[in-house]
């Protein structure tokens, strides 16, 4: 996988749940930022996955329109490039449902997400959970987009859309798809929850102490760093120190993105020191990086219409692109035109 595209049509997603976290900010959306200048990039608020679990109708439609403002906020330009959500464009619907049909049962059976998202009651979730890999591998198919920005979580969902294209292309006889590449951002990091260093910082979990989201107030962000789990031994000179130390770990990774210095280059400032300065120069950086987004998210949010307009306006140039692309593979496995 290389680290960074240049010349691609790029297509990635999010789901519009909960408010966005550093864990997603660093991890993929400064990425889709950054690659904006060299490629043609599709972006997609991905409410039809939301509803693989039960999702309330009022707070998805308003959760909707803040991850779009922050997205905004956050440096996505929806003049040269494509913001939209997911159900707006039913393109993603009607090629799902093909891949369904291509796709192999053992297949869904290796997903591991879905057996961690489901747990030991895999028998109660929906059926959608259960497919909604298929429809990821819609959402990119139906752009014929070759460039994938994942993180090492999704790369078996990435592995699994070539398996579908490569058995739609020998089961009809065709070249239509193409082989799409994954990229990982050389920059991103994969936040961990600041009160437990073995799981991901996530927008479900139920304590808002493990993350930093993207509208926190100044106040809220050093109080959350200054709870957040460490130890009681001095940061290490050598990044070695912090193999068996996962809080500190994550905390120095933090402060090395946003830095952009490499840990070991953080580590030269702060080993041998105590976790009180560090933490106050941490949260003095997430401020700086965050308290813009979360300002320009508020004016935004002011006004709901010229939201509404730019997803309306994105998914009508997404549809111009993946509506022929769908309908040409609703004919090749004998739909009529």
């Amino acid at each position: 996988m290389s680290v960074k595209p240049s010349g691609k049509r790029v297509f990635s997603g999010i789901q519009p749940t909960g408010i966005p976290h550093l864990g997603n900010y660093l991890g993929a959306i400064q990425y889709w930022v950054d690659i904006q200048q060299d490629n043609e990039c599709i972006y997609c608020l991905v409410d039809m996955h939301a509803l693989t679990v039960w999702q309330e109708p009022v707070s998805l439609r308003k959760q909707t329109l803040e991850q779009t403002a922050v997205l905004l906020a956050a440096g996505i330009d929806p003049n040269k490039h494509i913001l939209f959500n997911q159900s707006a464009v039913s393109a993603h619907a009607r090629l799902a449902w093909i891949f369904n049909c291509v796709a192999r049962i053992g297949w869904m059976n290796r997903m591991t997400q879905f057996k961690d998202k489901a747990g030991k009651n895999r028998e109660a979730n929906s059926v959608g959970l259960y497919v909604y890999p298929n429809l990821m591998a819609a959402d990119i198919l139906a752009y014929r987009a070759t460039c994938v920005p994942v993180g090492e979580d999704q790369r078996q969902h990435l592995e699994l859309t070539n398996d579908i294209a490569q058995k739609f292309n020998h089961d009809y006889k065709t070249d239509f798809f193409p082989v799409v590449e994954g990229f990982i951002p050389k920059t991103s990091a994969r936040v961990m929850n600041l009160r437990d260093g073995s799981k991901k910082m996530s927008k479900s979990d139920p304590s808002e102490q493990g993350r930093i989201e993207l509208l926190d107030e100044d106040d809220a962000i050093t109080n959350k760093i200054k709870r957040a789990k460490s130890d009681s031994e001095p940061l290490p000179s050598e990044q070695e120190g912090l193999s068996h130390r996962l809080e500190a770990l994550n905390l120095v990774s933090i402060y090395s993105v946003l830095a952009k210095q490499s840990i070991e280059q953080v580590l030269q400032d702060f080993g041998g020191k105590g976790f009180s300065p560090f933490k106050s120069a941490l949260s003095d950086l997430l401020i700086q990086k965050i308290a813009p987004i979360r300002e320009e998210t508020k004016k935004m949010l002011a006004d709901k219409q010229y939201l509404q307009t730019i997803l309306k306006e994105g998914a009508e140039k997404a549809s111009a692109i993946a509506d022929p692309i769908v309908s040409e593979a609703e004919y090749i496995v004998g739909f009529l035109k």
